[in-house]
């Protein structure tokens, strides 16, 4: 009797310590629709910090993939890591040609879409809309740059809300769309409007560019060129060069690497004063 007594305590104690953690662990990590574009939904995935504080920092993600594919889980280990350093991080899903038949075009919208969803929940989400961070990789970090860089785009809602961000953190962007860059092909002579490196103006925000010297997509002069146009106009960019390394370098699955890009990104941040203290 007394044994299934004990079984019986056991059961219930086990069962109620999965349902307390079931429940932190929705609380700390939740998908919203941020838009509806046709027949599109689309979500992000949203880390809540666990500090009370109502002026947090906030990290929006953008994966890579050449705006043709690609998953929010590639940036899901840097949000699971910043979320625990007191920020608030968000995975942003977009429309791309493999999935949606859409261009590069829809996928800036997008882009900006998110950056404006994200300062209008600001409140909700415990965030400071002064310091929402935009970063992404390939691709991504080309979205991630036009929130910063480029003109319209604007879609049909929040057209008050700025998209604009409060720094930027780009693994080998395409910043450059020109004849000589990445994406011509699918954009054409309309690659002016949206090529990051030719919208560069005063006011650009503080920018963290990682770049591995081996990419055979973003060549290191047009990264030094970047960097040294954005320095003309005032601006502070940060340029971190990894010997011998290609495309796509940063990623989790090159683990030491990757913690390497994250003390990285943890000294910018520090340095631009948004990294939370500890």
């Amino acid at each position: 009797m007394k044994n299934s007594i004990y079984f019986l305590y056991s059961l219930i104690m086990l069962v109620c310590f999965i349902s307390t953690g079931l429940k932190t662990k929705a609380q700390y990590h939740k998908e919203e629709i941020y838009k509806i574009a046709g027949n599109d939904t689309l979500k992000m995935d949203i880390y809540l910090s666990d500090e009370k504080k109502n002026d947090k920092p906030a990290i929006v993600f953008f994966f890579g993939g050449g705006w043709v594919s690609g998953s929010w889980d590639q940036f899901r280990p840097h949000a699971a890591h910043f979320a625990k350093k007191g920020f608030v991080t968000v995975l942003v899903d977009y429309r791309v040609s493999s999935r949606q038949g859409t261009s590069p075009f829809e996928a800036i919208e997008d882009a900006k879409s998110a950056m404006k969803y994200v300062k209008k929940n600001a409140e909700r989400f415990g965030i400071d809309t002064a310091k929402v961070i935009a970063s992404g990789g390939s691709a991504g970090g080309h979205l991630a740059a036009s929130t910063a860089t480029i003109s319209g785009f604007e879609g049909e809602t929040n057209k008050e809300i700025s998209a604009k961000p409060v720094a930027l953190l780009l693994f080998n962007p395409v910043i450059d769309n020109g004849p000589a860059g990445y994406g011509y092909e699918r954009l054409g002579d309309r690659y002016k409007e949206v090529s990051p490196l030719h919208n560069l103006k005063k006011g650009v925000p503080p920018t963290l560019f990682f770049l591995g010297t081996k990419d055979s997509l973003i060549p290191v002069t047009t990264g030094r060129y970047y960097q040294k146009a954005m320095e003309n106009l005032g601006s502070y960019c940060e340029f971190v060069l990894y010997d011998g390394q290609p495309h796509g370098f940063f990623n989790y699955k090159n683990r030491e690497i990757y913690e390497q890009t994250i003390l990285e990104t943890e000294a910018f941040l520090r340095k631009i004063r948004l990294l939370p203290e500890s």
